[in-house]
């Protein structure tokens, strides 16, 4: 399996909504996020993706899109992160919000997740931002969903430069795999100098 990554920038982004969609409905469904997706609440939510200064990191299996992250001024998100990231010393302005990265398991291993970063940080320098960030979603420790073999991702992301900002957590709500309504979830936001 050999896997291509393309971007995608603004407007480029519509034909791939679909296939983007899809994608994070089948990784979320794994631990941490058992996310119970919903294709048309996907289609709404990404649709505004294809506009500005947004990223979309697509890997493909020949024309099959296995893998995607995105990116976007973190100001697009004002709305959900501006409470946040207040006392914390950062202009929203001034970072670039590097939101989920999914692979499916059977490419994993290959690079994608490392230039999925590479590319989006790429983008936002060429944009003048001083910062990336993204949040991690936080279960607790003895969740009953929680696998065994279970790794964080912090000493990845550590790697690549990022450290959690303290005190700057979000709160997003959805429903689980096997509830019956959507529960808040706490994400704690990682930072990066650019």
């Amino acid at each position: 399996m050999t896997l291509t990554l393309r971007s995608f920038t603004g407007a480029q982004i519509a034909p791939h909504v679909e296939a983007l969609a899809r994608l994070r409905i089948a990784v979320f469904r794994d631990w941490p996020y058992l996310y119970d997706g919903d294709l048309d609440y996907e289609r709404r939510y990404l649709a505004g993706y294809a506009r500005g200064d947004t990223i979309l990191v697509a890997a493909f299996d020949g024309e099959t899109m296995v893998g995607a992250s995105t990116g976007m001024p973190l100001s697009d998100h004002a709305d959900d992160f501006a409470a946040p990231f207040d006392g914390s010393g950062i202009d929203l302005n001034t970072a670039f919000y590097c939101a989920e990265s999914v692979l499916l398991p059977a490419y994993r291993g290959q690079g994608a997740y490392a230039g999925f970063f590479a590319r989006r940080e790429t983008h936002a320098r060429a944009l003048n931002f001083t910062y990336a960030t993204f949040c991690g979603v936080i279960r607790p420790e003895d969740h009953p969903r929680r696998p065994a073999a279970h790794q964080p991702l912090d000493p990845v992301w550590r790697r690549f430069g990022y450290a959690p900002l303290p005190g700057v957590m979000a709160r997003f709500n959805w429903r689980d795999i096997g509830e019956d309504a959507e529960t808040s979830k706490p994400l704690q936001f990682w930072i990066k100098a650019l």
